[in-house]
């Protein structure tokens, strides 16, 4: 047989499997209406998100500790800034890296390979006396920071009912963002190394539940477990609920792709994903590249030269950041994503307006007085906006819109351009705001002109269906 009959054949045999796909997938998963006891659904969920959390105390433990253990430790400067940034450099490994190992060992294997590596991390920095120990550790924290931030809103997604999927998946974010404020604010009272016992918390309470909460159906469906698949789906739904619409559903889904050749991370970049992955990884670039870190990293420096109180200001970014992003996770399911990931866009566009306009004034010394005011206004603003959508509408569509034969690689592949636009982002900010001060700003503001526009003309609402529809729908 020739290569082109073959190559005809092949394509047959995809374009039948996803007509296959979409003609069963109707009114799948629970309905409101539906009876069943959904503890287990929100247990697993918490068990889960206890990974966000660590991610959240990585994230926050280096701004309160730095003075302490450049002292103990007699760090310099350029020491410092290594054990800082390397956190970025270990969560680009983990982000490449989790994806397979996900797929290979399953959901909770891999939320427990990721507590396991951050817990080890904690320790190295606990008993370290010098720097190469300090920044070892600052890595492994890094690599589960990177693993948690792919497989915590994977295995969400894929136990949640549809009608809860969107607000759960969210609570991801708001646990990222619980840790950095309190590992902020508990750090000011101890010390660093109690701090780094503290961090310890999050990781056993995750590995300690996964004892007690059930594996993710969609994993053990496509690795042909079906007695656990079943057991699992149940455990979740509730003992009285009537599961067979979903499991067919499921069964169905998998059943298809199985007859798809098995998924290669190049596979990633063929025309039926094309759409999934633009999404994904552009929803990802406007996330990091809209100037989060820039303001997050520095938001004392801003505000200070703003001449505005940087203390009072970051504890109101701080409280604000969490109560916003609880609010965008509690409406989630019912404004749906899209709105959502609009008005938070828009609101990025005015924050960063506000604050270029405040240090335009400031450098031409128009209106000294509003500066501060237009300064700390245009900040809030952006935290505010960020944290009721951006910061985590993308994890929920990423973790949404990739076929289970796909997501390991596509997870780790949007992971990765995650983290090089943080890195990205943070690394310039400094540079960026020596050229100018508005400058920087302006550059966030038209970003984020961007980023609306893509919104508008590639994101999909995704609110009330099952992930088989939505895959099914994009992936055509």
């Amino acid at each position: 047989m020739s290569n082109h009959s073959k190559a005809n054949m092949a394509s047959r045999e995809e374009n039948s499997a996803h007509h296959e796909v979409k003609r069963p997938l109707v009114d799948g998963g629970l309905d409101h209406g539906s009876k069943g006891d959904q503890w287990m659904v929100y247990l697993s969920t918490f068990v889960a998100v206890c990974g966000s959390y660590e991610f959240g105390c990585c994230v926050g433990y280096s701004s309160p500790t730095q003075s302490a253990i450049r002292e103990d430790l007699n760090l310099t400067l350029a020491q410092f800034a290594m054990f800082g940034s390397i956190l970025t450099f270990g969560a680009m490994i983990g982000a490449i890296t989790i994806g397979p190992i996900t797929d290979f060992i399953g959901r909770k294997g891999a939320l427990r390979f990721s507590s396991i590596v951050c817990l080890a991390g904690w320790l190295a920095i606990y008993f370290s006396e010098g720097a190469v120990v300090l920044d070892i550790g600052r890595m492994a924290k890094g690599y589960g920071m990177g693993a948690f931030s792919y497989v915590v809103p994977v295995f969400v997604a894929e136990i949640a009912p549809k009608h809860l999927r969107g607000t759960l998946t969210a609570l991801n974010q708001l646990m990222i963002v619980a840790g950095v404020s309190v590992s902020f604010i508990i750090g000011v009272v101890v010390s660093w190394r109690t701090l780094a016992l503290i961090g310890l918390v999050p990781c056993a309470v995750t590995i300690f539940g996964l004892f007690f909460i059930p594996e993710s159906p969609r994993w053990l469906a496509k690795t042909g477990n079906q007695k656990d698949f079943e057991d699992a789906l149940q455990k979740l739904r509730g003992r009285d609920a009537d599961i067979s619409k979903e499991a067919e559903e499921i069964q169905d889904y998998i059943a298809t792709l199985d007859r798809l050749p098995k998924a290669k991370l190049l596979d990633l970049f063929e025309r039926r994903y094309s759409r999934s992955l633009i999404i994904s990884v552009g929803l990802m670039i406007c996330q990091q590249l809209g100037g989060i870190n820039g303001v997050c990293f520095y938001v004392s420096n801003i505000l200070e030269q703003a001449g505005f109180s940087p203390s009072m200001g970051t504890i109101i970014y701080a409280v604000l950041q969490v109560v916003v992003t609880a609010i965008g996770a509690a409406i989630m399911d019912k404004a749906g994503r899209k709105p959502l990931i609009l008005i938070s866009a828009t609101g990025l566009l005015l924050g960063c307006s506000l604050t270029a306009i405040s240090f335009f004034i400031k450098v031409h010394q128009l209106s000294p007085k509003a500066v501060p005011i237009l300064a700390v206004t245009g900040i809030l603003v952006f935290i505010g906006s960020f944290s009721i959508g951006m910061g985590a509408v993308p994890w929920v569509i990423m973790s949404e819109i990739f076929p289970i034969n796909i997501k390991g690689q596509a997870g780790s592949f949007a992971t990765l351009v995650n983290w090089f636009g943080a890195w990205l982002c943070s690394y310039t900010f400094n540079f960026l705001m020596t050229w100018s001060s508005y400058g920087t700003f302006i550059l966030y503001a038209v970003i984020n002109v961007l980023a609306i526009i893509f919104i508008v003309v590639m994101v999909p609402e995704t609110k009330g269906r099952t992930l088989e529809q939505i895959q099914a729908s994009i992936n055509k």
